[in-house]
């Protein structure tokens, strides 16, 4: 539309004289897109971008649409056609518009405070089973048909369901598509890190865009699954993708940019396309033939005649994760070849809420993989989010060029929250537990309907919209909703703090008839509902130096035990601890031992002083 109409001179005759034209960036007004995305949806039955809203000087819409071309074609009126309709309507039948808006506004009002009754917790986790099994592509993995997305927040799912129910059906849904994933051209064999999404079922041919979010959540889990499985494989593929974050998208104070761009030159995909003539020049004939076939550079190509690498036809491409990979030095010169070939746009806004997700991406990979420099580089993001996108514990929205910009939402501090647990299940300093439950408190105070239940999107101080919606769908990240109850249930069970716990219960009670009603769009708020059916593990470490600290962490942090959390007392530390978690007062630190005290469902086991004993309980 940008091509066709906005830079057209008739549109813009048309748009000037009778309309006031907005343009609106949804990564820096999400609430904007939320709530005209609602009206699309109510006024069509669906929605998508670009987004056409037509609406009065108070904001109520009266039209709603997502692509029109600039004349009527395939059915389709055309926008000049429409944008002289409307003008004349305006003029001459005016009331009409107006009620439309009022009805439109009223509806949108109204069906943000009906909640729907759910069913039972285990009739849903089963159902959403029973979903993702019937729509799984047995052959390449993934679920539903083309275009095919990641959706990560799935698989997170469907992991910790796998493991806390024994389920091994659920963890083969997971394991094939990641591996058919990391596979296909989605996945960038020479740069690394994963495009959006594949235009085929096959995972080859990617929109070939890059977004920080996707690669986070992918990085995360891909992680969860080294630890369970143990296979260096999945480790391999968290080092790439945050390898590409640090090249590509990671400013130098820490922060973290939101995306690069699919065109090259106007073109999709030019950058990441490749000819055997291209391949020999930069690798030589020997190592030139043998990188094509492996990857599958051919003469035909996979893609407007030039080929996507990838490994879908390789049958033996597991089989070289526990050695070197023998192509690296390869994809190197080509990665640089490719940089000196043509250059990629980038996005340059660092979102809160999206770099909470890198933040989570790098402290999961520390604990896991124990490599310092994903320690710093998370460590390091925080100090950039605290120095430029809070004030007083209030988040902004985005930070470019030196400005932040709007007020932070939902999003920003439910993921924000979590970031900050992470990083202390992974280091064990208390200031971070400290920081989550400060911006736990900032979080309830303007965003909670302490009446109906749930969270909106944006303040009670923010700029007021026709409408304040809650999301709770789990997108192509999760809501804002589904995180801050998952949070919520970490910082209850941490603290042992029954208030929390209760406000923990009432966000799932809203949410319950939502994720009821359709699950698997509610993949992360079904997290919850896991901590619900199958309760936690709350680990009490109990340590007399910080150096016995990071040994007991590190051994415990590489265990998969999803709904585990835990609590380090060490000796300085002791005061600031019972704060928080008044119930570990009495776990007493003895001068050179260490204790362990296991608890699930408000009772402790009998301390133990046996580490592998309690990794055994863990499993």
């Amino acid at each position: 539309m940008a091509e066709e109409s906005f830079e057209d001179d008739e549109v813009a005759q048309l748009l000037n004289h009778d309309f006031i034209a907005i343009k609106v960036d949804k990564e820096e007004r999400p609430d904007i897109d939320s709530v005209y995305m609602q009206v699309c949806q109510a006024i069509t039955g669906q929605g998508g971008w670009p987004l056409t809203i037509m609406m009065n000087s108070n904001g109520e819409p009266f039209f709603a649409a997502t692509y029109i071309p600039k004349h009527r074609r395939y059915g389709m009126h055309g926008l000049t056609d429409l944008l002289q309709a409307v003008t004349d309507k305006w003029k001459n039948h005016r009331e009409e518009l107006e009620t439309s808006g009022k009805e439109i506004k009223d509806y949108l009002n109204q069906s943000q405070q009906e909640t729907k009754q759910g069913m039972n917790d285990e009739e849903t986790l089963g159902k959403a089973r029973l979903i993702y099994t019937r729509t799984f592509d047995k052959e390449y993995g993934g679920f539903g048909n083309e275009p095919k997305f990641p959706a990560p927040h799935n698989l997170m799912f469907l992991l910790r369901y796998a493991h806390l129910a024994e389920d091994d059906e659920a963890l083969r849904m997971v394991e094939s598509t990641l591996k058919h994933m990391y596979q296909g051209g989605i996945y960038d064999h020479i740069g690394y890190g994963f495009s959006r999404y594949s235009t085929d079922n096959r995972w080859l041919v990617p929109h070939f865009e890059k977004m920080l979010y996707d690669n986070a959540l992918l990085a995360i889990i891909y992680t969860e699954m080294y630890q369970k499985t143990k296979q260096s494989f999945y480790k391999n593929v968290v080092d790439e993708i945050l390898l590409y974050i640090e090249r590509e998208l990671t400013d130098p104070e820490g922060g973290f940019y939101c995306a690069q761009d699919a065109d090259s030159e106007g073109v999709e995909g030019k950058y990441y396309v490749f000819t055997p003539e291209e391949i020999q020049s930069v690798l030589g004939e020997e190592e030139g033939e043998a990188f094509q076939k492996y990857y599958d550079i051919t003469e035909s190509g996979n893609f407007e005649g030039k080929s996507i690498p990838n490994l879908i036809h390789n049958a033996d491409v597991f089989d070289h994760f526990e050695e070197k990979d023998r192509f690296l030095s390869a994809k190197e010169k080509l990665y640089q070849y490719r940089l000196s070939r043509t250059r990629l746009h980038k996005d340059d806004k660092i979102i809160t809420s999206w770099n909470a997700l890198m933040i989570i991406a790098y402290a999961k990979a520390y604990q896991t993989m124990g490599d310092e420099k994903y320690l710093n580089a998370s460590a390091k993001a925080i100090a950039f989010l605290e120095k430029y996108l809070a004030n007083e514990n209030r988040l902004k929205l985005s930070f470019r060029k030196g400005t932040a910009y709007g007020e932070g939402h939902i999003d920003d501090y439910a993921f924000y929250i979590w970031a900050l647990i992470e990083m202390y299940q992974g280091t064990f300093q208390i200031q971070y537990l400290e920081m989550a439950l400060s911006y736990h408190k900032k979080m309830m105070e303007p965003f909670y309907d302490g009446k109906e239940g749930g969270f909106y999107l944006y303040s009670k101080d923010a700029e007021r919209l026709i409408a304040r919606p809650k999301e709770v769908y789990d997108g192509a990240i999760p809501s804002g909703n589904s995180v801050a109850a998952y949070v919520m249930f970490l910082l209850a069970r941490l603290t042992g703090d029954s208030k929390l716990e209760e406000e923990a219960e009432q966000q799932l009670s809203y949410m319950r008839g939502a994720m009821g009603e359709y699950p698997t769009g509610h993949s992360f708020g079904l997290l919850s509902l896991l901590i619900e059916v199958y309760g936690t593990k709350e680990l009490v470490c109990v340590v007399d130096n910080e150096t016995e600290t990071e040994k007991v962490c590190k051994e415990i942090s590489t265990l998969y035990s999803p709904n585990h959390i835990r609590l380090m007392k060490v000796k300085g530390q002791e005061d600031r601890l019972t704060s928080i978690a008044p119930f570990t007062k009495d776990y007493q630190i003895k001068e050179g031992e260490k204790t362990f005290y296991l608890c699930q469902n408000h009772s402790c086991q009998s301390p133990v002083g046996d580490l592998e004993l309690i990794k055994d309980q863990l499993k």
